[in-house]
């Protein structure tokens, strides 16, 4: 009888272990961007990642949003534990300087650089548009409202006095390609990394140039005014038909977080992702990545850094 009451109590502790669930992982949040943006590429990469997948405290899902600027606000407010945000939008709205937004975003700490995000403008071949100043009256994609292209052409076009003279298109890239190829726009601007699936897109319908806004921002005292912008050149070849140099102007694109992500998730993702491993799947989403390193992990971060990414940048011998 013993024996019995002994094996149906461990039949009981069986059953009962079975139909309990596992314990339930920590969701973490991870901001991307538009379709057809890297930033989205960004959080999708990691959250597929396999060694980020098998980290047993936590999981991450990447969330869509309209950029930049969406993302700074939403992980200020601890909507979203991660996200991308331009350095420049983390700078200014640490400092209250946004525009129509004296609100100042300081809960929002630097992770590490990700890669340079120049300034894009498309237009047809053969157009005359040869400089920003020639918009005017044209019709325009700026990007998606509450984007950080959308803030930066705003930032862009203001300074260079057009902002208020074209007829504007607040749309996503792909949208803006889609709209462009079939002649509802004249121009279409973007603020991402090249090659940009949506400008490859526009090549395939129509004969494109890219605008020299290296020379407008050259001109016009732009980077004396701004100078976390940096400048660079987008190559000949970059896309179809455009076979020159196109100099640009560029921010650097931050993984960021929210001060209170705790400091083993900050270190255990850093971790997962700057091995030669993880870069090299980073990369195998899209060649942008190659500007991530162990080296330039700190690059372009001139705000507060989370302390659980002090802690893996000093280990690496970074900071």
């Amino acid at each position: 009888m013993r024996m019995l009451s002994k094996v149906l109590s461990l039949a009981v502790v069986a059953s009962l272990a079975l139909a309990m669930p596992a314990l339930a992982k920590d969701r973490i949040v991870f901001g991307g961007g538009p379709a057809g943006g890297t930033f989205q590429t960004v959080a999708n990469a990691i959250q597929v990642y396999k060694p980020v997948k098998a980290i047993e405290s936590f999981t991450v899902k990447a969330q869509s949003s309209a950029g930049s600027v969406e993302n700074l606000r939403k992980v200020n407010a601890g909507k979203m534990d991660f996200a991308t945000v331009y350095s420049g939008h983390v700078y200014l709205g640490a400092n209250g300087l946004m525009k129509n937004d004296t609100k100042k975003y300081t809960d929002v700490r630097a992770v590490a650089f990700l890669y340079g995000a120049p300034a894009q403008l498309v237009v047809r071949k053969g157009s005359g548009i040869k400089s920003v100043k020639d918009l005017v009256g044209k019709k325009v994609g700026v990007g998606n409202a509450g984007s950080g292209a959308f803030a930066n052409c705003d930032l862009f076009f203001n300074h260079m006095g057009v902002w208020d003279k074209i007829e504007r298109n607040a749309m996503g890239y792909n949208d803006a390609a889609a709209a462009f190829g079939n002649k509802q726009l004249d121009a279409f601007w973007l603020f991402t990394a090249f090659p940009s699936g949506a400008v490859i897109m526009a090549a395939q319908t129509n004969d494109i140039e890219l605008v020299n806004l290296g020379a407008d921002a050259e001109s016009s005292g732009f980077y004396k005014k701004y100078p976390y912008f940096g400048k660079l050149t987008v190559p000949a070849g970059t896309y179809k038909g455009v076979d020159v140099d196109t100099p640009s102007f560029q921010d650097s694109a931050l993984w960021v977080a929210n001060k209170n992500v705790s400091d083993d998730v900050v270190y255990k993702l850093l971790t997962a992702i700057f091995t030669d491993e993880g870069l090299a799947h980073m990369v195998a989403q899209k060649k942008t990545f190659k500007a991530m390193s162990v080296k330039k992990g700190a690059d372009g971060i001139v705000t507060p850094l989370h302390p659980g990414a002090i802690k893996f940048w000093k280990e690496k011998g970074v900071l």
